[in-house]
């Protein structure tokens, strides 16, 4: 088996041994990274293009639900199997016929497979970002880290998330929180991932964060009331900070108290409204719902995004693995796995992954669709890139067996709802799931796409806290997605 070397700052790989740049070239093909170049870099808005309003998909979703995988799923292995490819391209597993016609998934998604034809998948995606931390904050941002493929630590100066975005543009008016992260903080994993903060807005603007919703009855504990605190005390409560905070107008240079004035502003809003407090209340679902979810973290967290978009949260972000290589310490415990399976692929995606992530996604598509949700919540499933296109054993890496490195050339997303086609697959990547061989897709484009779901020129400006404009984002609308 050849073992693949991969160079973090180049596209052109070296091979060990009897392979070398020849048989790189064999495998990727000159033409398929020649012509994805382009698609690497974000490509501005046009003059002369349509009007936000004119764009198709524009407006269709009253809500966004991300699936973040975060790690790194195999697009090989998972969304764009090549059952044609040599042993050592296309890996240990098999494909099996979906409800899309002509299109194959891996074996091991039979329930993804069956709602197939919900879904549309891209199979095109691709940037220039090899590492975990600038391309998560590259997916989560739409932009390139000032430190591309690096691990560098959240900062102040940082871009915006895309719910921290939403929350300065448009916030919600139907619940106290514009965006909500789900089995979070990412963690990259070690450090927690830069790029799912408000950044250079501030603190005010971070989503909400949530770790493990799975557990209790309700997903935020501190929301159910307390026999000693009945409506009137928590409105002398309120008062009281209001009278504390009464110099607020005189300290608005004060970053810190700006910030925790939005967050108090929030946490009573949540405690005041009975229905905001029920939306994180797992326990009113069906016994039959949650076991079909999936009683781990991040099944029972994909159906907490269906409760909290359905009481009116129009951003829900799920991390799928709340840390992308927690195998390492537990690997034992299947709510640790991360997609980052540099070493033992197949037995990490059989084993652990996979038959979780088929349960739990294919659930929420399911429920959203019996329940007309669909038609207005457009979903997401994503990571921050694809897995490399040779199988190899990582000396560097836990595991005894082979598996996959960090590969951005091309991945797969999937979209479903708000007026995406059912049942398609949109760009394809070449015999060796190595380089895109249609047009290529960014990140940039996915977040561009997200706004203009929810009725948001992509294009227009927010201004920052000293009064800088900043676009929302640099990307187009995948209009393809729409038909």
């Amino acid at each position: 088996m050849l073992r693949f070397i991969e160079s973090p700052d180049s596209p052109l790989k070296a091979f060990a041994g009897t392979a070398g740049r020849r048989e790189f070239l064999r495998i990727g093909g000159l033409a398929g990274f020649s012509w994805a170049l382009p698609g690497l870099i974000p490509q501005r808005a046009q003059a002369d293009e349509l009007a936000a309003s004119q764009i198709r998909g524009f407006g269709k979703a009253k809500a966004v639900i991300v699936v973040f995988a975060s790690g790194g799923q195999s697009q090989l292995d998972m969304w764009d199997p090549k059952p044609d490819a040599p042993e050592e391209i296309r890996g240990a597993f098999g494909s099996i016929n979906t409800a899309i016609t002509g299109v194959r998934f891996c074996e091991h998604m039979p329930q993804i497979a069956k709602i197939a034809d919900r879904l549309t998948i891209v199979r095109s995606m691709a940037h220039e970002d090899l590492d975990h931390g600038s391309a998560f904050y590259l997916s989560m941002t739409g932009r390139y880290h000032r430190r591309k493929s690096g691990n560098p630590l959240p900062a102040p100066e940082d871009q915006p998330c895309f719910g921290s975005v939403l929350q300065r543009v448009r916030p919600a008016t139907r619940f106290s929180q514009t965006a909500i992260h789900l089995n979070g903080p990412a963690e990259v994993p070690n450090i927690i991932a830069p790029g799912q903060f408000g950044g250079l807005l501030g603190g005010g603007y971070d989503p909400m964060t949530l770790g493990d919703v799975s557990k209790g009855t309700i997903a935020v504990p501190s929301l159910l009331p307390h026999a000693d605190l009945p409506p009137i005390r928590l409105q002398a409560r309120q008062t009281l900070l209001q009278s504390v905070e009464a110099g607020q107008r005189m300290m608005e240079d004060q970053k810190v108290m700006l910030e925790k004035h939005t967050l108090y502003q929030q946490a009573f809003e949540m405690l005041a409204r009975p229905e905001a407090r029920n939306a994180f209340d797992l326990s009113q679902e069906p016994e039959t719902l949650r076991d079909r979810y999936g009683r781990n973290r991040s099944g029972q967290a994909c159906l907490l995004a269906r409760r909290l978009v359905e009481a009116g949260v129009p951003l829900v972000t799920v991390i799928w693995s709340h840390n992308n290589r927690g195998q390492d310490k537990e690997p034992d415990n299947t709510d640790n796995y991360g997609w980052d399976t540099h070493n033992d692929i197949f037995y990490g995606l059989k084993n652990h992954l996979l038959p979780r992530f088929d349960q739990g996604f294919s659930a929420l598509i399911e429920d959203l669709d019996q329940r007309g949700m669909l038609e207005d919540t457009l979903v997401i499933c994503m990571g921050e890139f694809g897995r490399a296109p040779l199988v190899a054993l990582e000396p560097r890496f836990a595991g005894a067996t082979p598996g996959r490195k960090h590969w951005s050339w091309v991945y797969s997303v999937a979209f479903a709802g708000a007026g995406v086609q059912r049942g398609a697959t949109l760009g394809a990547s070449d015999p060796r799931g190595a380089y895109p061989v249609t047009e290529a897709y960014g990140p940039w484009d996915t977040v561009a796409t997200i706004f203009s779901a929810l009725g948001i020129d992509p294009h227009q400006h927010y201004h920052d806290p000293v009064d800088r404009p900043i676009r929302i984002c640099d990307g187009q609308v995948i209009q393809s997605l729409y038909g």
